[in-house]
């Protein structure tokens, strides 16, 4: 995360004020100028994704699944499988004509696909990238399956899957694990090579799944010598080509490509995704706003295009509902959070500020009201033990100093403290025995407590929040960052601080859950070995963090 300077209120011409008003999300599509420009800008089909020809799959005389395979978003009786055909990735289309390609899929009982029990033939559109995602329903609750695809002559690596446990299933542990920010141009994604080996129920993304930024022909802190990046890379991105280009990267990389084939993910954007720092309708940089609204609609198409998602969050121009509800039997209900996109712009132009009347105004959000209320009913209707949130920004309170002059971040929940505190209330009122909180962003591992009264270390503990270092952002990090010694002093309620990269696992049980902060060396060299940098738990009605 990069600290960002707004204008102040105010210094905006009146012409761009009411571009504003005439561009504003809701009503960006019903003009019918502005809805061809949309349409024009994400190369929307017009008449349904059918009306392109067919190319003959014999025809793709290279592999088209150089992106690998991925699955996602688990339930008793199917999960979502995607891949994209892209014989030459980093070439604009991928190197397959604008035409459909007929894409067979089978998933089975076992590796080597002697017991077929689902499969089908699907269409990759030029219209999608050639992305596939395919829905697959009446599979086994709780059970391992592996699928792959076929186009023409080509197999795709193949894939390890789970499905989630019946809805009232008593289970007595998920294994699961967090993972965030992972910059291309920072590093080497060796975390997840380690990941790929863990045994896991799901992997959650919590955001910065990419990042905006150019990257350099030997790849930024990769140094590349045995290779080098086209130019179009060193390019901060902006159209949907850009966006399409910069998934194809990174998902070639190939330790990504092992995590996804060993574990279904459920994902969920922050800011990189289209641009840093954003806050609803407002850009970082002073743009017309209609001019971020198409921006924001390509890098919504891109994602969507590139992850195992369903159809439900298949993105409409500048919108795309993202915040959604998962279960693993009695144990746990997960809901997944969307901070970005309904958020009320940041307070005294975003970066570290003094709290004031400014951040401190009831009316401001950073779920929206919908989704805010959409989470409290939900908690409400809860028969789960642990009721677990995956979001993006940090939850905690979190001082810059142990000194009255402190600042807080505007860019996460502490600038927002009024949307925080009514979330509070309402697991309070709902009464969440087992509140956990799991959280990227910030680059660095962190546990904290969630207290009644932040400034007071004695109040009561509602919760926990498990925040998940960057997968390589930020370079190779220390154990012990510049600031340890005054955030540990300023934030008696953080229990644990560690600057490495890496990602957390979570073991949900019936009794407790606990939290391994695993972490590797460095990252701007390859392979390096992973460690358990520290073990927290946390007691099924006793909230709070102990060392293990």
């Amino acid at each position: 995360m990069t600290p960002v300077h707004r204008n102040a209120p105010g210094t905006h011409s009146s012409d761009l004020r009411a571009a504003a008003a005439d561009f504003g999300r809701r009503r960006f599509l019903t003009g019918t100028g502005a809805a061809v420009a949309l349409a024009f800008a994400v190369n929307l089909p017009a008449a349904g994704t059918a009306s392109a020809a067919e190319l003959d799959a014999a025809k793709i005389k290279s592999d088209p699944f150089t992106l690998g395979v991925a699955s996602g978003e688990p339930r008793p009786n199917g999960v979502v499988l995607w891949t994209r055909l892209a014989p030459s990735p980093y070439e604009s289309g991928s190197g397959l004509p604008a035409k459909r390609v007929s894409v067979r899929w089978e998933v089975a009982n076992d590796s080597r696909f002697t017991r077929v029990v689902k499969h089908g033939t699907v269409d990759a559109h030029p219209e999608f990238n050639h992305a596939v995602h395919i829905d697959v329903s009446g599979l086994d609750s709780d059970r391992v399956y592996y699928f792959r695809f076929r186009a023409g002559a080509w197999i795709s690596p193949v894939g390890r899957t789970r499905t989630a446990p019946a809805r009232n299933a008593r289970i007595s542990e998920l294994r699961l694990a967090a993972v965030s920010c992972q910059a291309y141009h920072d590093g080497y994604f060796t975390a997840y090579r380690h990941l790929a080996q863990e045994d896991l129920g799901v992997v959650f993304h919590l955001g910065d799944y990419l990042y905006e930024y150019a990257v350099t022909a030997a790849g930024g802190s990769r140094n590349y010598t045995d290779r080098r990046l086209p130019a179009h890379y060193n390019r901060e991105t902006v159209t949907l080509e850009d966006y399409r280009l910069r998934y194809a990267l990174y998902k070639s990389d190939p330790d990504l490509m092992a995590a996804h084939a060993a574990h279904p993910f459920v994902v969920t954007w922050d800011d990189h995704e289209t641009e840093n720092n954003y806050a609803d309708e407002t850009p970082e940089n002073d743009v017309p706003p209609e001019e971020f609204l198409l921006r924001r609609a390509s890098a919504y198409r891109a994602y969507w295009e590139n992850q195992p998602l369903r159809k439900p969050q298949q993105p409409d121009g500048p919108d795309m509902q993202l915040y959604r509800r998962l279960y693993f039997g009695r144990l746990a209900q997960f809901d997944i959070l969307d901070t970005r996109q309904y958020r009320s712009d940041q307070a005294y132009g975003d970066g570290w500020q003094t709290p004031g009347p400014e951040s401190e105004d009831p009316s401001r959000t950073l779920t929206g009201g919908t989704q805010e209320r959409w989470l409290l009913d939900g908690w409400k209707n809860s028969r789960s033990t642990w009721n677990v949130v995956p979001q993006q920004v940090t939850f905690s309170q979190r001082r810059s100093l142990p000194t009255p002059d402190f600042k807080l971040s505007m860019d996460s929940w502490d600038g927002y403290p009024a949307s925080r505190q009514r979330l509070m209330d309402g697991a309070e009122a709902a009464g969440l025995d087992n509140l956990m909180v799991l959280t990227g962003d910030v680059h660095v591992a962190n546990a904290y407590d969630l207290k009644k009264d932040w400034n007071d270390p004695d109040s009561r503990t509602l919760g926990t929040e498990i925040v998940a270092t960057s997968i390589s952002s930020g370079k190779d990090g220390s154990d012990k960052p510049s600031n340890y010694d005054t955030y540990l002093q300023a934030n008696p309620h953080m229990k644990f601080y560690n600057g490495r990269r890496g990602y957390v696992t979570v073991t949900l049980g019936d009794d407790q859950a606990r939290a391994d902060f695993r972490t590797v060396s460095a990252v701007t060299t390859p392979n390096a070995p992973i460690s358990t940098a520290g073990s927290f738990v946390t007691e099924a009605g006793d909230p709070g963090l102990k060392p293990v």
